[in-house]
């Protein structure tokens, strides 16, 4: 079979491993991004057992975790700082194969960027409409240019909290990570290789909105008293460190799939990151992709396949990411208590039953 060729749009996690993917297979890739270089933001990321998964079939998962800390116990607790429920990545393992790891952006876009030749990447080019190749993978983010062209309707749509995320000075080890529930706000942790712990807070606030004097500023007056170890948490980060975005996601698109155009990642299905599921996801996408094209010539039934495949997957995910942002966000002290006594009262089990459908991925 002749070589074939694909024009991958955007150098994120999703296109450099869909990349690494298809030349996998056998095919020539070229990686377009809009950026002077390829580089990604300071911030860290949740790799679940489905992520890793898909890691090991791109033979990149030692490398991942080689750089990565396995969160040995996180869980969620309450305003007070009081647990509602609890879970061990030894469990998570059992279960799934693989733990929970946490991991710098910056290392796994290392990673997935020393996987991949120099002349296959491209930086600088803005891609605006439908590049010629056998294969165009769009995957250009929320934002895409190339899911505006093809589905013009589509917008992302506002999920009514926005979002800080940082990166702490080293500390001293933490024994566990956690989300911690209050009104309208929540505050999550989990460290990170070198001392280092990622932290991440959001509030139900309109969109389009900033701190008055500055973010890290706007972090501790809304943080500032929270359980501990946040305050420490807090005087631990560097101020300029410190990134907020709102969040959005994507309505359902009819198909992640246009003649020889296909989605991936979050300009297929961007998601709120309550599940920590982003990356995972696109992860899967690139996998999948790559398995769906390895044995055909037949373009339109692979990508057919791979429509099917990850269309209702990753659109589920989206729903039930949106559903636990929602539920994290309650303000009103009644729908607050009933939220809290509820999730005391679940077994763990349960909960990682509920799980097992995206945590138990297998290609």
């Amino acid at each position: 079979m002749a070589e074939r060729t694909a024009v991958i749009v955007g150098g994120g996690i999703g296109g450099l491993a869909a990349a690494v993917a298809l030349r996998r297979i056998g095919w020539d890739v070229t990686v377009l991004e809009r950026a002077r270089e390829f580089a990604e933001v300071g911030a860290g990321l949740s790799l679940w057992p489905n992520g890793l998964r898909t890691l090991e079939l791109l033979g990149l998962r030692e490398q991942v975790m080689a750089l990565g800390v396995v969160e040995a116990r996180g869980g969620v607790r309450d305003g007070k700082g009081r647990w509602l429920s609890r879970t061990g990545s030894a469990e998570l393992e059992r279960r799934f194969g693989f733990p929970l790891v946490v991991v710098h952006r910056v290392d796994l876009m290392g990673i997935l960027l020393a996987a991949l030749p120099p002349e296959a990447l491209r930086a600088g080019v803005e891609v605006v409409d439908v590049p010629a190749a056998d294969l165009v993978v769009a995957a250009d983010g929320l934002g895409s240019a190339i899911r505006q062209r093809l589905w013009p309707r589509c917008k992302p749509r506002y999920a009514g909290h926005t979002a800080w995320r940082m990166i702490t000075n080293p500390l001293p080890p933490l024994t566990e990570g956690a989300v911690t529930w209050g009104r309208g706000e929540r505050f999550g942790f989990t460290e990170m290789s070198g001392g280092r712990v990622y932290c991440f807070a959001a509030a139900t606030v309109p969109e389009g909105g900033a701190g008055v004097d500055g973010e890290y500023a706007e972090l501790r007056r809304r943080f500032g008293s929270w359980p501990d170890p946040i305050p420490a948490l807090l005087a631990a980060t560097p101020p300029e460190s410190v990134l907020r975005h709102d969040l959005y996601d994507l309505p359902p698109l009819p198909s992640f799939v246009s003649g020889r155009t296909v989605l991936v990642g979050d300009a297929a299905h961007a998601m709120t990151p309550s599940l920590g599921q982003g990356a995972c996801q696109a992860l899967e996408d690139a996998v999948t992709l790559a398995a769906c094209l390895q044995h055909t010539s037949d373009l339109p039934s692979a990508l057919t396949r791979y429509d099917r495949l990850r269309r209702p997957r990753t659109q589920a995910v989206v729903r039930r990411s949106a559903r636990l942002g929602t539920i994290g966000q309650l303000a009103w002290p009644p729908a607050v208590l009933l939220r809290d006594v509820a999730a005391r009262l679940t077994p763990t089990r349960m909960t990682l039953r509920s799980m097992a459908p995206i945590l138990g991925w297998r290609m």
